[in-house]
C-alpha cells in the first residue's frame, strides 16, 4: 500500500510549507473574493468578511488540500490513481484534481451521501464506492479499494499536504484584508482550521482564530473543554460537511491555536443560512452557515467594541431538492 508523502512532521508545519502550497495550486485554484454585507454587519455589531470558499472550484475550499497533495505525487503515483473516503466536498475536490492531473479517482462515499456531491465526483470522472455511513466503514472500504487498486491514499483533512493546502485560506484573506482580529471557520476533521491556524498566527500573532462547530456533533467543542481528543460518536447535524472526528494531526494544532469552539444548534444554521441567503444573494451550504450562525451565537465571544470578523463560507454544494426551510 501507498499514501501521499510526510514531507516533514505535522508539527513541524510552518507558514513557508503555506505558502509552498499556494505556489502549487495557484494555476489551479481560484483566488476567491472577500465580500461583505452591511445589514449583517448591523445585526451583528461587527464588520464581517466573508471569504467565499463557495466560489471555489468544486465548490469548496477541499480543492486547495487535494490539488496540493496531487501536485506532489510523481508520475509513477498519478499512475496507479489515488483514492479516499468522504461525505461530500473532499470528494469533488479530489475527483476534480485527479481529473486535472489525469489519473484516476476512487471515491468510498456513505450510502448517505447528498445525490450532489456524489453527482459532482461521478460529473468529474471520479468512481464512486458506496460504503456503510460511518467513520469505520469508510476507512475499511477505502483501504480495501486501495489494496485492490494499488491506488495512493489522498486522506480528506489529517495530512500535511491537505492542512497546508487548506491554509492558503488564510494566507489569501490576509493579504485582502490585512486588519483583521478574528477568523472563524467550520470545523470538521479540522484540517482548514489548522492550515488556518498555522498561516494566520505567523502572519498575525495577535489574530484570534475560532472554529464553528455544529451542537450535534462537537467533539472539537468536547475535545477543546476536556484538554484532550475525544473522538466523535453518533453525529446529528444537517451540517453534513462536518461529521468527522478530528484527526491525530489537526487536533494537536488546533489544541494549541484555536481560541474557542463555538456551537450552534441545527435550528441556528437553518435559520442563518436562509437568511444569508437573503442578505447576500450567495448560495451557501449548511456547514459554511455553521461560522455564519457562530458569530450571531451567544456563544461568539464577547468583546468592548466591534471587531474585524473573518468568516470562511467553506462550501455552496447545496442538494436545492431539499432545502433545510421547506
Amino acid at each position: 500500500m501507498s499514501t501521499i508523502k510526510l514531507h516533514h512532521p505535522a508539527s513541524q508545519l510552518v507558514l513557508a510549507d503555506v505558502k509552498r502550497a499556494s505556489r502549487h495550486i495557484s494555476s489551479y485554484a481560484h483566488r476567491t473574493p472577500v465580500l461583505t454585507c452591511q445589514s449583517l454587519d448591523q445585526m451583528a455589531g461587527h464588520q464581517l468578511f466573508f471569504k467565499c470558499e463557495n466560489l471555489q472550484r468544486a465548490g469548496a475550499f477541499k480543492f486547495r488540500g487535494a490539488i496540493n497533495a496531487l501536485s506532489h505525487l510523481s508520475a509513477m503515483e498519478l499512475a496507479r490513481g489515488v483514492v479516499t473516503h468522504s461525505s461530500g466536498n473532499h470528494a469533488g475536490a479530489l475527483a476534480l484534481a485527479a481529473k486535472i492531473f489525469k489519473t484516476r479517482a476512487y471515491v468510498v462515499m456513505p450510502s448517505s451521501a447528498s445525490d450532489t456531491k456524489r453527482n459532482a465526483v461521478l460529473e468529474y470522472g471520479g468512481e464512486v464506492i458506496t460504503s456503510l455511513p460511518n467513520a469505520a466503514a469508510r476507512e475499511a472500504t477505502a483501504r480495501q479499494v486501495q489494496s485492490d487498486t494499488g491506488a495512493v491514499m489522498i486522506p480528506p483533512f489529517d495530512h500535511p499536504d491537505i492542512i497546508a493546502g487548506q491554509g492558503t485560506v488564510a494566507l489569501e484573506m490576509l493579504q485582502q484584508v490585512p486588519h483583521l482580529e478574528y477568523i472563524i471557520a467550520p470545523v470538521g476533521g479540522g484540517g482548514m482550521v489548522a492550515g488556518i491556524c498555522i498561516a494566520a498566527k505567523a502572519i498575525s500573532p495577535r489574530i484570534r482564530v475560532l472554529a464553528a462547530e455544529p451542537a450535534g456533533a462537537d467533539d472539537a467543542f468536547q475535545s477543546f473543554k476536556a484538554n484532550r481528543f475525544i473522538p466523535q460518536t453518533n453525529p446529528m447535524t444537517i451540517a453534513d460537511g462536518l461529521l468527522t472526528s478530528l484527526g491525530e494531526i489537526t487536533w494537536p494544532i488546533i489544541q494549541k491555536n484555536v481560541q474557542a469552539i463555538v456551537t450552534v444548534t441545527d435550528e441556528e444554521i437553518i435559520h442563518w443560512m436562509r437568511v444569508f441567503w437573503e442578505r447576500t444573494k450567495l448560495l451557501i451550504e449548511p456547514s459554511s452557515a455553521v461560522a455564519v450562525a457562530a458569530v450571531f451565537s451567544s456563544n461568539f465571544p464577547r468583546t468592548e467594541s466591534p471587531k474585524n470578523v473573518g468568516i470562511v463560507l467553506s462550501g455552496g454544494n447545496v442538494n436545492l431538492n431539499s432545502l433545510p426551510w421547506n
